[in-house]
């Protein structure tokens, strides 16, 4: 039968949750303590006997050639006497005290000492527990409010949702059943802090883990979730099979999945969105529910997108307050600029009118220079299109065009054999007319 000690020992190891051992030596460091008020200046010893169950205090005096401190040595003379030639010096000698002379002050100071030891040990396990489950959610109830701030019950410590970690969507009451992700554990004086979090995107992830059988397998997986805690959020998800819609299977039959996690998150509005390697088709999923109808890279280092959509879409695309393109930029890591296809149709225009000013002002340059007419202005009934086609294939001039076959022509993009044709002539009827007012000109001016 286990001794009256061991018994107390395992019990408070297990309604604390701390390693007997560490009870142990609390217990032999109070006794310790306790000890060494009463027998002044001896070393003193405690230890647990495990065969017995009884804790042994003990008085140790060092063997030594010249005593010079009789309460911690002895002479190796005397310990010749006592315990034989196999005495040596430096070797310890113990003699027993009994432990119930200590008294009730130093059985006080003993029972603190137990209790603070007990307590760090305690405070240390807390905390390498929920240390390690940081981005976990956890269910708990709410206690009471400090300050604006949740104090909630996790089993058999506390731990607080502060007012910034708190959705403004949502309200509760002491003894509501409360759902938040563990956020960071801080160390205190008072022992471990456990913070929660009601907007931290993870709550969003571990929510879909729960929910949803494919993302807890790796079948499907997360690849970005972003909140406006209690208004929008955006999740990325990626399939690993090609026979699996990520989107669907997050949603649910009839949104069932997704239902479950708006309803924990006190009616949230999720876009649940496709991730793609390609940056264009991610901005454009991540837009959803806009349509987009075009996008364009402005700039690939620094990571600027230009989206077109139609100009009813605009507004959608935008959302309320800028909030839906906010989101989708973040989920994307892109800057995105957008614009309804009015606005780009007028910003073309607009920088297509400063094109035609700007060579209207190089024909004048080019007229008083003498030099070749610039193209725009020359080939009558080819359209502005195919102009800048031809400009940008680098013949800027009538007599550049002239000069070229039609295979030559007919190799620019979206110029065909017959448009060729039409062009060839109307750039050599324009060189052809250009020398001839040059040379009606050389002759008038020769007479005169």
């Amino acid at each position: 039968m286990a001794n009256p000690l061991q018994q107390t020992i395992e019990a408070l190891s297990k309604e604390k949750g701390v390693d007997p051992e560490v009870i142990i030596t609390a217990l032999q460091d109070a006794i310790e303590t306790a000890a060494r008020k009463r027998y002044k200046n001896e070393n003193m010893r405690a230890r647990f006997n495990a065969e017995t169950g009884a804790m042994e205090l003990v008085s140790v005096k060092r063997i030594v050639e010249q005593v010079t401190n009789v309460e911690t040595e002895m002479s190796l003379e005397e310990a010749h006497t006592l315990y034989g030639d196999e005495a040596e010096v430096d070797m310890e000698v113990e003699f027993p005290r009994p432990t119930e002379d200590l008294g009730r002050i130093a059985a006080q100071t003993a029972k603190q000492v137990i209790f603070q030891k007990v307590r760090e040990a305690e405070r240390e396990n807390v905390f390498a527990e929920f240390n390690q489950q940081i981005g976990d959610v956890k269910s708990g109830i709410v206690k009471r409010f400090e300050n604006g701030d949740l104090i909630v019950e996790l089993g058999r410590i506390e731990a607080v949702l502060p007012r910034k970690e708190q959705s403004r969507a949502e309200s509760y009451s002491p003894q509501d059943r409360i759902r938040a992700v563990i956020k960071r554990v801080n160390r205190s004086a008072k022992g471990p802090q456990i913070e929660l979090s009601r907007i931290d995107p993870a709550l969003l992830i571990k929510l879909f883990e729960q929910e949803v059988p494919e993302i807890y397998d790796g079948t499907v997986m997360i690849r970005g979730a972003v909140r406006e805690a209690g208004d929008r959020a955006k999740v990325a998800v990626y399939s690993r099979e090609r026979d699996i819609d990520p989107v669907g299977a997050c949603v649910g039959m009839k949104g069932t999945r997704v239902q479950a996690i708006i309803r924990e998150l006190r009616g949230e509005k999720i876009d649940i969105v496709e991730y793609s390697e390609d940056a264009a088709t991610f901005v454009t999923n991540a837009l959803s529910p806009a349509k987009v109808q075009h996008v364009s890279i402005v700039d690939s280092d620094g990571k600027v997108m230009e989206v077109v959509v139609e100009d009813k879409q605009l507004s959608l695309a935008i959302g309320k307050k800028g909030q839906n393109v906010r989101l989708a930029a973040k989920l994307t890591g892109w800057r995105i600029d957008i614009k309804s296809e009015e606005e780009k149709r007028r910003e073309v225009e607009a920088q297509f009118g400063e094109l035609e000013t700007g060579t209207e002002d190089q024909l004048a340059g080019a007229d008083e220079a003498g030099n070749d007419t610039p193209l725009p202005y020359i080939l009558e009934g080819i359209g502005d299109r195919i102009v800048r086609r031809l400009v940008e294939a680098g013949l800027d001039t009538a007599e550049a065009v002239a000069a070229a076959t039609i295979e030559q022509l007919s190799e620019i993009p979206g110029i065909g054999g017959k448009t060729a044709e039409k062009i060839l002539a109307a750039a050599r009827g324009e060189a052809v007319s250009s020398e001839g007012d040059s040379g009606e000109g050389a002759q008038s001016e020769s007479a005169e």
